[in-house]
């Protein structure tokens, strides 16, 4: 999948510029060394973006690379995935709509963490940083703008002399940081640093912070009985 804007349209000639650099090598296999058909598909803004075709493109070339399949066959793996896991019916990044891009690419993500694919730097700058991004950072430990080992950064701070484990973590936020970009965040202040970076701490519901060890059942009930 090739993505990239039209520059020039003479008569039955359309110029496009890719958005990335091609790999000839890969053109000339996949087209058995002839030049290759194309389909222009322009965006209107109702169906699955351009740009979401990209970001989706990007992993499944990712997973591909890794995993040795070709990237057509990681695209029909992928969407069966997303069947499985929405219930959804099978669909073309052609037409369907924006909204199951967004799904389609949170299945493509989630398999990523669950298999633990590495990315490419330049894939996951691909990645669209959203809530559901960063909550799995937080439970993989990737962090949320390099993709490196990340601890869990209380961006809500828990304060002088208090024990995180007797502290409430239901009304905090939080971000999955590399030891760089956590020091990074303490120089500049969080909200220098998460401007820079487009990202936004998240608060995290009662299963997810049990899950990261944050705070256990027993714990959630002793809090609110001190409440009342």
């Amino acid at each position: 999948m090739i993505t990239g804007h039209i520059k020039n349209i003479t008569g039955h000639e359309i110029t496009i510029v890719a958005d990335d650099d091609l790999d000839m090598l890969k053109i000339a296999k996949l087209s058995n060394g002839k030049w290759p058909s194309a389909q222009v598909v322009i965006d209107d803004g109702r169906h699955m973006s351009a740009d979401q075709r990209k970001k989706a493109w990007a992993l499944i070339n990712d997973f591909a690379d890794y995993t040795g399949y070709l990237p057509e066959q990681m695209e029909q793996l992928m969407k069966a995935e997303y069947i499985v896991k929405t219930g959804g019916e099978w669909f073309s990044m052609h037409d369907c709509s924006m909204s199951t891009g967004s799904a389609f690419i949170q299945v493509i993500l989630d398999w990523g963490f669950q298999h633990d694919i590495p990315w490419t730097l330049k894939t996951w700058d691909e990645i669209p940083t959203d809530y559901h991004l960063t909550v799995q950072c937080l439970k993989h430990r990737k962090c949320i703008i390099c993709g490196k080992h990340a601890d869990i950064d209380h961006v809500t701070t828990v304060g002088m002399g208090n024990n995180r484990h007797h502290v409430d973590n239901r009304d905090r936020y939080f971000l999955p940081l590399c030891r760089v970009h956590h020091a990074m965040r303490h120089q500049m202040g969080i909200d220098s640093f998460i401007q820079l970076y487009h990202i936004k701490p998240v608060m995290l519901d009662d299963a997810t912070i049990k899950q990261l060890g944050l705070n256990t059942q027993a714990q959630f009930e002793r809090f609110d009985r001190h409440e009342h």
